[in-house]
């Protein structure tokens, strides 16, 4: 049984005529005729009484005439469902960030997406780039956004816009630390850190270490899980820390914090953006998002934030 013979019986059934069915299905008479002959053969029932004058539904013709029309309706629905899901009418995209792009970053994009794509519902996760790899494994997320390049099987990942490291200080003493430190002296200082698994955090790790120093020669006075409370530890005088300038980017102007510079240190890095290739939710709207997200004329809009 397929939908073509479906088809044919249904519009047989309600024009009672093989001749009107035809012409609403665009075929000939024969043709139609030849679907339904498959279909009560394949049944081993007679769907239909013929006679001179019109066509009538057999006690079996009957019985199958509800289900089929279910059939059929299930049928149009996918189709207009996945229609809506190709057009981006309607569908759910559930996205993975570290704290950097999760915070300070995605929900710009996010708006301006829901804007011109209402009939998506985005849902934003926030955590460390480890949680946020282990989302993409697991399938929990269709898209994921961290602050370190990824490696794995099935997962990728792709450059998507700069980032730079900063080291800031509090300004609550005046003097009390320089504006400039050389790096054999920022072992010196206390260092206020995002906790294990966080972007930032492997980057410093990393940066440090070919600079031969390593982190676990450094005064790490805290460890703490956002950074939000990193600022505001450092904003306490309780030490020095490295942050997303997009972090601090505001708190820098109004001069709440202050940027200190360590100039044999390359503080530069990329934001990625990071999908499982065997995931199957998410697919449309999750390709689009990425579209919006890397144009340029979009992008530009982050020069004013």
């Amino acid at each position: 049984m397929n939908l073509k013979q479906l088809e044919a019986f249904l519009w047989v059934a309600d024009l009672k005529s093989f001749t009107g069915a035809a012409k609403q299905l665009f075929m000939s008479q024969p043709a139609v005729s030849f679907q339904i002959k498959s279909l009560e053969d394949e049944l081993q029932v007679s769907l239909f009484q013929r006679n001179e004058k019109r066509v009538v539904l057999t006690e079996a013709g009957s019985l199958l005439y509800p289900g089929a029309k279910e059939i059929l309706r299930q049928h149009y629905k996918v189709i207009e469902n996945l229609d809506n899901l190709k057009g981006l009418k309607t569908g759910q995209l559930n996205i993975g960030a570290s704290t950097i792009p999760g915070e300070y970053i995605l929900p710009l994009f996010v708006g301006g997406f829901c804007q011109i794509h209402p009939g998506i519902k985005i849902s934003l996760k926030i955590g460390g780039s480890g949680k946020v790899v282990n989302w993409v494994n697991n399938k929990e997320v269709a898209l994921g956004v961290t602050g370190t390049m990824v490696d794995g099987k099935g997962l990728e990942c792709e450059t998507w816009i700069d980032d730079e490291l900063v080291l800031i200080g509090p300004v609550l003493v005046p003097g009390q630390f320089e504006s400039e430190i050389k790096l054999d002296n920022l072992k010196k200082h206390p260092l206020i850190l995002r906790e294990h698994g966080s972007g930032t955090r492997k980057t410093i790790e990393r940066r440090l270490q070919k600079k031969g120093i390593p982190l676990g020669q450094c005064r790490v006075a805290i460890e703490l899980g956002s950074t939000r409370s990193v600022i505001t530890a450092v904003q306490a005088g309780l030490g020095l820390s490295f942050v997303s300038r997009w972090a601090v980017k505001e708190l820098l102007q109004l001069g709440t914090i202050r940027e200190i510079t360590v100039p044999e240190l390359d503080l530069k890095r990329k934001l990625y953006l990071v999908r499982n290739s065997q995931a199957l939710g998410g697919g449309f709207a999750a390709t689009a998002f990425i579209n919006y997200v890397k144009d340029c004329n979009n992008l530009a809009m982050l020069d004013h934030y």
